[in-house]
């Protein structure tokens, strides 16, 4: 059996994978190209390698709050599904607004294409992203 911390990295991990190959299949579907580590290091100044792990690092933080306290906000919810869907969009919300405050500290990189749907492939990775992490992390036990 797995502990709680290991499943949250491992599901952190898996994810942001899935969400990356999103990301990166996402021009090919019409969608304008979305490349988060890139974004991150030309904000920041730093190598893009530098962006890939704090792009990874971001994922795992994500799982680990919704395996150790969004999980026991949404426990009335029995579809994983339906819970990975609400974690997505909380993730999405508070990225913008993390994305917002830190361009008030750095200059954020251009974005080429439509802002509408830009923000369109961002909540669906985000989603994604969500979704994957309740069906890696385990069901805490419930008493029926």
């Amino acid at each position: 059996m797995t502990s709680k911390i290991t499943q949250a990295i491992i599901a952190g991990i898996v994810a942001t994978i899935v969400f990356t190959i999103v990301t990166l299949i996402a021009p090919m579907m019409g969608m304008p190209k979305m490349n988060p580590p890139a974004m991150l290091s030309m904000m920041m100044g730093f190598p893009i390698v530098v962006g890939w792990i704090i792009h990874f690092m971001i994922g795992i933080i994500f799982a680990v709050a919704y395996a150790f306290f969004f999980i026991n906000m949404v426990k009335g919810i029995d579809s994983k599904l339906l819970r990975g869907i609400i974690f997505g969009i909380a993730a999405f919300i508070f990225a913008q607004i993390m994305l917002a405050i830190m361009g008030t500290i750095w200059p954020s990189p251009p974005m080429e294409g439509s802002p509408m749907l830009i923000l369109i492939g961002s909540i669906i990775g985000h989603i994604i992203f969500g979704i994957t992490v309740a069906f890696i992390v385990k069901e805490p036990f419930v008493k029926k």
